[in-house]
């Protein structure tokens, strides 16, 4: 098939999507899981799995393609959204939240919230993936939205959106240092540089989203319920009694404690497979240690006895309380899996590649080329990591070739990756899990959520610029 025909399937498969899910408002898990059969057929990709050859890889079938781009995803995704869920619930009906967003919202005042979280946002992402930090700071963004009377969009756009900003150009976030190991770039530098980007990014993201916030969102009702139920005011009643706490809430320290608990391990294992060799004991134990599913899933069982069992908690009310919180958690991951088989399927397809190869045969300057390349894949199929690393190997020639400096080396790295951060929507999974927790629909997704990581990414890109024309003015 050829270029232009494979760049018009998946244009068409990605408006059909849409106008599926907003127009005639089909399920959104089943859009996904439709289109992505339909943009296989369309596409070329083979019905069956075709064996590899001596000159050629295996293809997979489209039904073996959505299941293997759904597994992957799941595989990542699932396990943290429900322990992450858990741990929102049993915080949440503790009284937790409540107490940490009081205490909070009396220090710095109700007006200083916002940006208070964003900016620990920024810190809090350096170490953990943006999936990852996002679902943990679930719990305090429906805290913080409780007390203030506000949507937890109010509060997690902002956050959202500086947390990706940090995840696609400061190591170690794996698309970043992939990138800048296929380019050759100074990860020391990439780091300072990225960082010193990101904090201007953040007061971008903060104000930037209060204006996308000027008008009221209607909340999904999956999100409202589980919302409106946070706090415990309204908490369901299960066979043994309700879940709503009479015992006095836990102090915000120990809830502060609780969320930081899995960030510092996680940043424990980041460090330790930054600064050890690859196969020592001691490199393999804290990596171990700090693996996002160990570090949840320590903080749970943590969260569990402070909160329930020393508080008076019943085993059996205690276990009511973690298995409420999987039915919501439930939706997110399946539409979440559903996003990277969809996403999976364009990448079977070819459609990628071929955009790619379109966009580097114009001859555009290689920082600029950097950019745009790394902004159509990420548009194109989904994944930000994959759209860093496959445009770094597009390009690592022509930068091992051009004789850069290393400042000039680490501004093309960061121009993929600003490139990579923009144009998030329906076929990429991060999408939805931000969409889905904070009540957003799928017009309203690609109206703020959509809209915030492009101009996030043009404005990063921006800056690089800035720093590209000082280097090379300067050589």
């Amino acid at each position: 098939m050829s270029t232009l025909a494979l760049l018009l399937v998946g244009l068409g498969g990605i408006a059909l999507l849409v106008l599926m899910i907003v127009r005639f408002k089909v399920n959104a898990f089943l859009a996904l899981l439709i289109t992505s059969v339909l943009v296989g057929l369309a596409a070329g990709v083979p019905l069956a799995t075709v064996p590899a050859t001596e000159d050629a890889p295996e293809r997979l079938g489209i039904i073996q393609a959505i299941i293997a781009g759904m597994g992957g995803t799941l595989g990542s995704v699932a396990i943290l959204v429900a322990l992450g869920s858990m741990l929102g619930r049993v915080i949440e009906i503790s009284g937790g939240a409540s107490s940490l967003a009081g205490r909070f919202t009396s220090i710095l005042g109700p007006r200083r919230v916002s940006g208070a979280l964003t900016a620990a946002a920024l810190v809090l992402a350096i170490p953990v993936f943006f999936d990852v930090g996002f679902i943990i700071l679930v719990p305090i963004i429906y805290g913080f939205s409780h007390a203030a009377g506000l949507s937890p969009v109010k509060f997690g756009l902002p956050i959202a959106g500086i947390m990706l900003a940090v995840h696609v150009v400061v190591p170690p976030h794996p698309g970043v240092v992939g990138g800048a190991a296929l380019l050759g770039a100074d990860v020391g530098l990439l780091t300072l540089l990225g960082i010193a980007i990101a904090i201007p990014l953040g007061v971008i993201s903060h104000y930037f989203s209060k204006w996308l916030n000027r008008r009221d969102f209607e909340m999904l009702a999956s999100t409202k319920q589980m919302f409106e139920a946070f706090g415990g005011a309204d908490a369901p009643t299960t066979a043994t009694g309700t879940l709503t706490r009479t015992e006095a809430p836990p102090s915000a320290g120990m809830i502060l404690g609780l969320i930081l608990t899995p960030l510092i391990m996680i940043g424990i294992g980041t460090t330790a497979s930054a600064v050890l060799p690859a196969g020592d004991p001691t490199r393999n134990v804290l990596t171990f240690i700090g693996s996002p599913i160990l570090a949840l899933l320590v903080t749970v069982v943590l969260a569990g006895y402070f909160l329930g069992v020393r508080k008076g908690w019943t085993r059996a009310h205690l276990s009511e309380v973690f298995e409420s919180a999987l039915p919501p958690a439930a939706i997110v991951i399946l539409v979440t899996g559903a996003g990277g088989a969809f996403a999976r399927i364009l990448t079977e397809s070819g459609i990628g590649p071929a955009l790619a190869d379109t966009l580097v045969s114009t001859g555009l300057p290689i920082f600029l080329l950097g950019f745009v390349v790394a902004a159509a894949l990420r548009a194109a199929q989904g994944s930000a990591t994959v759209a860093i690393l496959t445009t770094a190997a597009l390009l690592a020639d022509a930068v091992a070739a051009g004789g850069y400096s290393s400042m000039q080396i680490v501004a093309i790295t960061l121009a993929i990756g600003f490139g990579a951060l923009g144009f998030s929507h329906v076929n990429d999974s991060g999408f939805w899990v931000v969409t889905r927790y904070l009540g957003l629909s799928v017009g309203d997704g690609l109206r703020t959520w959509t809209v915030l990581t492009t101009v996030l990414g043009l404005a990063g890109f921006a800056i690089t610029s800035a720093l590209w024309f000082a280097v090379s003015a300067g050589s």
